[in-house]
């Protein structure tokens, strides 16, 4: 395996011992297809960091921990990748683990990983669980900060929390159903990918109190499960569509919108309206043949930025006066789809 970089660089990239990595390096017996995987991906991620060495200030690692389907994942790696960038205050060096779904016993031993490990930062999109806001307790306490991504852990001393305003989020789409809906009364169908992701409870709870508040003729039908996956969230509305004879509109806070509108297509229960969040790739195709009627986006990239600099605050590299860190709702439609150039 040709590479240009020191061993012990590899092996702090990914994680792995000087060891490990020398017998992945010279392609020798007794490794796993995950750890040949682990550093072949340390070794892509510095040499897309390369550049940046040159920049001036203090190299940071961080670890980048992330439970989203490969779509959403996908745009955390390029928005972080986009942000190493504009970095001027230190050069920060992102180790990134994605899952698609992650147990509480998973995503605790991971951070325990990293608390041995040693870091600079953490990035994390998790569940909000006791387990996991002990370990970012226990990571903050070791003085590794940690900064929660899209979905926050409120109840722990993490650092901060950069993302969308997931309260404004769900109002936003509260108010969007309540003026284009043509009837009275009917049936809302709001989606959520996980009980424990904290940002889209808050969007449920603040579009549920809106929009009946303004639409009290209509009830809401919740499905909650399925982790933004096709398969998962078929099985599950195919259980929790049985009985509701119809679908006016359709409010996913979490994703997998190609299987929500598939069942509810094959079922004749096709919805009037939909509401999705996030630019991936499926809801900019959703959104551009019409299945989708809005997508609440945020800017993913300044997202990123915010999340280094506190990290560099944290580190006193910088002083941030009065941060804010939340996002702007954005209402994308098929006539301000960004140009494809930009995603």
């Amino acid at each position: 395996m040709t590479h240009r970089f020191p061993i012990k660089e590899i092996a702090r990239q990914s994680g792995l011992g000087t060891a490990t990595v020398d017998r992945v390096i010279n392609n020798r017996a007794h490794v796993s297809p995950q750890t040949r995987a682990r550093v072949q991906a340390a070794m892509a991620e510095l040499e897309a960091q390369e550049q940046q060495l040159s920049a001036r200030g203090r190299r940071l690692f961080v670890d980048v921990v992330v439970e989203a389907p490969r779509r959403f994942s996908g745009q955390i790696r390029a928005a972080c990748e986009a942000a190493l960038h504009l970095s001027s205050e230190a050069v920060f060096r992102p180790r990134f683990l994605f899952q698609e779904i992650m147990t509480d016993k998973e995503i605790a031993a991971c951070l325990i990983r990293i608390r041995k490990r040693g870091s600079h930062g953490v990035l994390l999109k998790a569940r909000d669980v006791p387990v996991v806001r002990d370990r970012v307790d226990t990571l903050e306490s070791a003085g590794i900060p940690v900064v929660t991504l899209v979905t926050d852990i409120a109840a722990s001393n993490r650092t901060a929390y950069v993302g969308i305003d997931n309260a404004k989020a769900g109002r936003t789409a509260a108010y969007l159903l309540s003026q284009v809906l043509k009837a009275d009364a009917g049936t809302i169908l709001a989606s959520r990918s996980q009980e424990e992701f904290r940002g889209e409870a808050e969007r449920y709870l603040h579009f549920r109190d809106l929009f009946l508040s303004l639409c009290p003729g209509y009830n809401i039908v919740e499905a909650v499960g399925g982790a933004g996956l096709q398969g998962d969230t078929i099985r599950l509305l195919n259980t929790q569509l049985e009985d509701v004879p119809a679908v006016n509109a359709v409010y996913s806070m979490g994703g997998g919108n190609r299987a929500i509108l598939e069942v509810l297509e094959a079922e004749r229960k096709a919805p009037e309206e939909f509401i999705a969040h996030d630019l991936d790739a499926d809801n900019t195709s959703l959104l551009r043949s019409g299945r989708i009627s809005f997508v609440l986006h945020h800017d993913l990239k300044l997202d990123m930025r915010r999340a280094f600099r506190a990290l560099s605050a944290r580190h006193g590299l910088i002083t941030l006066v009065n941060p804010d860190f939340l996002s702007d709702v954005q209402i994308i439609t098929p006539h301000n789809l960004p140009g494809t150039g930009d995603w």
